[in-house]
């Protein structure tokens, strides 16, 4: 288990990134939004101008759609860190033919040490069934894989459905305790 780390998964549209900028919001502390989506189509584009209309400027934002650890490691300890997703992060390391392995490695490693709180945004994607086609089969197996690497090291998991949140592991998060019971 690493420092800080709180991993919120979900499956698309969840809710999950608006849970994750709830638990930001929530830290007085000042907001690094880690961005790993690449634009390109008009869609794309849209959702993340979009994004960004939704958690408003009160962020530092990184676009870091392959070199996350490089920013997480140079991140200072008075901040807290959104990273919006590790979805997407696979994905573009995917299509690159990175060597998935590394990269994991590379991120996991500077998760662990980076020295503010860490907030992961993660899609869920083995409930569904079986993809037809090779690349679709392997992102299914490594986004698994790197979902298992994260909620290890992470103090806190949250699951989002409809936008409901239930913690499989760890406390709930301060900002959604406070939620619940008011």
């Amino acid at each position: 288990m690493c420092a800080d780390i709180t991993l919120v998964l979900g499956g698309a549209s969840s809710g999950k990134s608006h849970l994750a900028e709830k638990i930001c919001f929530a830290s007085p502390l000042p907001r690094i939004y880690i961005a790993t989506a690449q634009a390109f189509d008009d869609e794309m584009r849209d959702k993340i101008a979009q994004h960004k209309i939704d958690r408003g400027n009160a962020w530092t934002t990184f676009e870091a759609p392959f070199e996350v650890d490089t920013v997480l490691r140079a991140i200072p300890s008075d901040q807290i860190v959104l990273l919006d997703c590790a979805t997407l992060w696979l994905t573009n390391h995917l299509l690159a033919e990175h060597d998935i392995s590394d990269q994991t490695d590379a991120l996991l490693d500077a998760l662990c040490t980076c020295a503010s709180p860490v907030i992961i945004v993660s899609n869920e994607v083995g409930q569904g069934i079986v993809p037809e086609n090779k690349l679709a089969r392997h992102f299914r197996i490594e986004q698994g894989r790197l979902n298992r690497h994260l909620a290890e090291r992470a103090n806190c998991v949250v699951g989002v459905m409809a936008g409901l949140p239930f913690v499989l592991k760890g406390d709930m998060p301060k900002a959604l305790a406070q939620e619940a019971n008011s």
